[in-house]
């Protein structure tokens, strides 16, 4: 058997199915005239607030214009009259069988470093019986992906601190998705906003997120390619939030390498490059990825020192943590908050630490009562004893969080 031939005869995909409810007919705003492209026009619309009560009310907008397309619809940027902040609007076409796994996930999620989904509302399209989902969220300017992009094209190396900042923001935030049950199942640097400002950083696009549940099969063929955790090459069914995980350190590694670490446009080219840098994965370890493939005979190749699959100025503790992430037991990879205590993000918690520009580093600290019952034996190493005084914690006057 070679590894070609086997692996192009994966497991049938499953599918998943979202219970289909009776939708119950939303209010169906006319299509905006401005989505054609008239900037200056103000729409006001009936939508409804993406937290709290189901209370629609009018919402008004200008400075409409597209800024990003996908399978999925298209993404506008839109000025709202109210408060004069920019949003971003996606605009996805509803199937009225399903309810929007999207819109039910944004709706329960709460944090600083996760896209807000401020409004959703809903219009009719082009054709007779078309119905659009329209999610206003927060507008973010660049992403995680663009800025590197910067970095490279100037021959240079994105500064470390940048790294620290970005990648521990992304770790808090899959700490707290996870702790609601919602794995993201796309992270990858695309889908990283950043404020270059201020170095804040929002997860965006939860179009693949999915409520896992123990015991119930869910889709393997999810993930951009590069960030896919090799149970999901393997054609799991069965895979955890740790898929996200692996996904994290793919970014982190690549933001210390300047390109993505297991390129390859197939699973087959992905799973070659993972094992030149892990090595064959032991009987134990196919066992924990995809028991199908335990009989299957790999090329045996030893692991290659992680020391060397970076360049030699990299951080040692940055490659301790990559070396975390990307385990080949999910089990065994670094849980989000565990990466966020890890000495790589020292820095960030000694009180003196600016960004580049000399501002301020954005809030790390200001862990809610959720964050810190994750994994209450990591708050002392979490919230470093110059930020105390600002935790949900002491806030709420609680004992024994550290």
């Amino acid at each position: 058997h070679c590894l070609e031939c086997e692996l192009s005869s994966f497991p049938p995909p499953s599918s998943e199915a979202t219970s289909i409810s009776l939708v119950v007919r939303p209010h169906l705003n006319p299509v905006p005239t401005c989505f054609l492209g008239d900037s200056g026009k103000v729409t006001t619309v009936v939508a409804t607030p993406g937290q709290g009560p189901d209370r629609p009310q009018e919402v008004s907008y200008t400075d409409i214009k597209v800024i990003g397309n996908g399978s999925f619809g298209v993404v506008y940027q839109a000025r709202l009259i109210d408060s004069q902040e920019m949003v971003a609007i996606k605009k996805v076409l509803q199937d009225k069988r399903f309810k929007n796994r999207e819109l039910q996930i944004m709706r329960k999620l709460d944090h600083c470093n996760i896209v807000r989904l401020r409004y959703f509302f809903y219009s009719s399209g082009e054709k007779k019986d078309e119905v659009y989902l329209n999610l206003v969220l927060d507008f973010v300017p660049e992403t995680v992906y663009r800025v590197a992009r910067h970095f490279n094209k100037a021959k240079s190396i994105i500064p470390i601190i940048y790294v620290k900042v970005y990648m521990y923001q992304l770790f808090r935030s899959l700490a707290y998705i996870h702790s609601q049950g919602v794995c993201h199942r796309d992270i990858k640097p695309q889908n990283l906003l950043v404020d270059p400002e201020t170095a804040i950083l929002k997860l965006c696009d939860f179009g693949s997120a999915k409520q896992l549940v123990r015991g119930e099969p869910n889709v393997s063929y999810i993930c951009s390619r590069y960030y896919r955790a090799p149970e999901l090459i393997f054609g799991a069914t069965d895979y955890t939030a740790n898929i996200d995980i692996w996904s994290a350190g793919c970014v982190l590694a690549e933001l210390l390498l300047g390109q993505p670490i297991f390129p390859g446009d197939s699973g087959v080219d992905q799973l070659v490059e993972i094992i030149k840098v892990l090595g064959t994965p032991t009987r134990e370890q196919i066992r924990e990825m995809n028991p199908n493939y335990t009989e299957f005979k790999f090329p045996q190749i030893k692991a290659h020192p992680w020391t060397k699959v970076f360049k030699p100025r990299t951080p040692p503790e940055a490659i301790a943590l990559c070396s975390r992430l990307l385990e080949y037991t999910p089990a065994s990879r670094f849980s989000p908050l565990e990466a966020c205590s890890h000495a790589f993000f020292d820095e960030l918690r000694q009180p003196n630490t600016r960004l580049p520009s000399g501002r301020d580093l954005p809030m790390l600290f200001n862990f809610s009562t959720t964050e810190l019952s994750i994994q209450p034996q990591l708050n002392s190493t979490l919230i470093p004893p110059h930020a105390r005084s600002h935790t949900a914690a002491s806030a709420h006057g609680e004992k024994n969080l550290f």
